[in-house]
């Protein structure tokens, strides 16, 4: 059976890359693509998932989401990363996909409840419309197959800072209920995303291929390129297609399991802590709280043969 999955994401560049990778991977099922705030606003961003429907065909269902934290405004949008439409500043034709009226939260709810123990959730973007559709109906946490989510830092810095990875720093309030919610969640963040280098070369590679979709990701690989150079790394770090990777082959992924907090407030906003010690403490805010896999170590050179093959198609 396939794999049904739900993307939420903030198109973006690697956003993008997941998302195609998913739709080619031949046992995943996209079940639809929700929108929230991050790299762009939630109307950007669901621009761009009605852009990447109609490149996959049209058929997948696109639902506009949360357009701030849980908690607080958010009015700033990381445009020298992923330019001011979130794709490279690539000219965008207006797509004939349309955002359905029934909103990212009641998507999830309705998908999870109507597909028991058989969607995963795969967040690539800040975590707000998950803690959104967990806050609204609770039986979620027991329905879902797995959360499957990129960010975090749980062995090494941030990359927003010292402390925090943008997807956690952005709704950091959110990211900790989803870490403390009774329901399986595998971080897929900096400490493997960041050993994922693509670099131009590999991408001419494995997407000039004369198709819409190669074409497409080579455009708007440009901007992306260009800003990791400006900050000393030749190629691009992979990191949302990562989450795809691990849901096709997990067994390329380093696993340790932990309890995660994040932090919520403070210099150390969107900080991914992870109880990593076998010794007893006295109580503290990690006790009683289910454990989460964290990918510390993978295969780099098996992830990028796997993203290869499923992108040229052998």
């Amino acid at each position: 059976m396939k794999k049904k999955i739900i993307i939420d994401t903030d198109p973006g560049i690697d956003d993008a890359m997941a998302i195609l990778f998913a739709h080619f991977a031949a046992d995943i099922e996209l079940v639809g693509l929700t929108t929230v705030f991050g790299n762009v606003s939630v109307e950007q961003a669901t621009i761009n998932a009605c852009y990447l429907s109609d490149l996959m065909g049209g058929n997948i269902p696109v639902a506009a989401g949360s357009d701030h934290p849980l908690n607080r405004k958010n009015d700033r949008y990381p445009d020298w990363v992923h330019g001011k439409n979130g794709l490279g500043d690539i000219t965008l034709n207006t797509p004939q996909t349309k955002a359905l009226e029934t909103d990212a939260v009641d998507f999830i709810i309705e998908q999870v409840l109507q597909n028991p123990g058989e969607i995963t959730l795969v967040p690539i973007g800040p975590l707000t419309n998950i803690a959104r559709a967990l806050e609204k109906a609770p039986e979620i946490a027991s329905k879902v197959k797995g959360v499957v989510l990129m960010g975090g830092a749980a062995t090494v810095n941030g990359n927003v800072n010292p402390a925090a990875e943008a997807n956690m720093l952005s709704d950091p309030l959110a990211a900790d209920r989803i870490f403390t919610a009774d329901w399986p969640v595998t971080m897929v963040g900096l400490d493997v995303t960041h050993q994922i280098i693509m670099d131009e070369m590999y991408l001419k590679r494995v997407h000039q291929s004369g198709t819409n979709i190669g074409n497409f990701i080579t455009k708007i690989s440009q901007f992306y390129l260009e800003f990791h150079r400006s900050t000393g790394t030749d190629g691009l770090y992979t990191h949302d297609p990562s989450t795809i990777a691990y849901l096709i082959k997990p067994d390329i992924f380093t696993i340790e399991s932990g309890t995660i907090r994040v932090c919520t407030e403070g210099i150390t906003a969107g900080l991914t802590i992870m109880n990593r010690s076998r010794k007893p403490y006295q109580q503290t805010a990690w006790d009683g709280i289910p454990k989460s896999d964290v990918c510390i170590d993978v295969d780099v050179d098996a992830f990028l043969d796997l993203y290869a093959s499923i992108m040229t198609g052998h």
